[in-house]
């Protein structure tokens, strides 16, 4: 089980809800994955003006837990008035915040995403912040109120997997009770799997899933690597060796002379 904030959840895996094919595939791939935790962004829809009305009509029959994100958002303000606009239309505290710093490798701003998250946290938010992977910022994070932290892979929509695995399992080392959930940069589920093999608790995954030729076959693939990834964890791995080792030792091993 998941403990993410005030909820426990059967599935570790997070999915996003943008860049399908079709409304119709989202809502396959979804159901495919077994994610119970759903993101959406209010900036490429309009709901409050009547806009995606459809679009929220299908979301909605998925039944999920709605992680609103305030994705393009590059300002403190920008970020803090979509928080506030989620919160009243979707009845919720959750809010995965982004704030961008570079538009570029879209990598967020660690000045501003601290400055928003305090204000957020001081408003009530559960705030998910997306950020790189620097320990220092995620213990000013933590120390802010954060009891979640989504430190990105690798740069969004690159695919790229765990580009700096040190820097990942450092922060679950430093960071044993804080819900850590690798959010951006996952590619293939073994990137999934690995992100659960260093200890993460969750992945939050869009693009692998939305642009794969067969949405909904990748999805079931990210739910089956996600589910390997935590066994493999729980099971404990073997130590690496540099020097071979048989599996059947010869120290005890009857033989015979003919």
């Amino acid at each position: 089980m998941l403990q993410l904030g005030d909820v426990r959840l059967e599935s570790r895996l997070l999915i996003g809800s943008a860049q399908y094919p079709s409304p119709q595939l989202m809502q396959e791939a979804i159901r495919a994955s077994g994610a119970q935790v759903v993101t959406v962004s209010l900036r490429r829809q309009s709901p409050a003006s009547g806009g995606g009305n459809d679009f929220w009509s299908l979301l909605s029959s998925l039944q999920l837990q709605v992680l609103p994100n305030t994705a393009g958002c590059h300002s403190v303000k920008e970020a803090v008035t979509t928080a506030q606009m989620a919160r009243e239309l979707f009845n919720t505290r959750w809010i995965k915040l982004e704030v961008i710093g570079d538009d570029y490798n879209l990598q967020p701003d660690p000045f501003r995403l601290l400055e928003a998250t305090r204000e957020l946290i001081a408003q009530g938010f559960e705030v998910f912040p997306y950020c790189t992977d620097d320990l220092v910022l995620c213990e000013r994070l933590v120390e802010a109120g954060c009891r979640i932290l989504m430190p990105w892979g690798a740069p969004i929509g690159t695919g790229k997997g765990l580009l700096n695995p040190y820097a990942l399992r450092t922060l679950r080392e430093r960071l044993p009770r804080i819900t850590l959930v690798v959010d951006a940069g996952i590619g293939l589920p073994s990137h999934a799997c690995r992100a659960f093999e260093l200890g993460f608790d969750a992945v939050l995954l869009n693009t692998a899933v939305a642009q794969a030729s067969d949405p909904v076959a990748m999805a079931r693939a990210m739910k089956h690597a996600c589910i390997a990834g935590r066994l493999a964890y729980e099971a404990g791995a073997m130590p690496e060796r540099d020097l071979a080792r048989p599996s059947t030792p010869t120290l005890g091993t009857p033989f015979w002379q003919t």
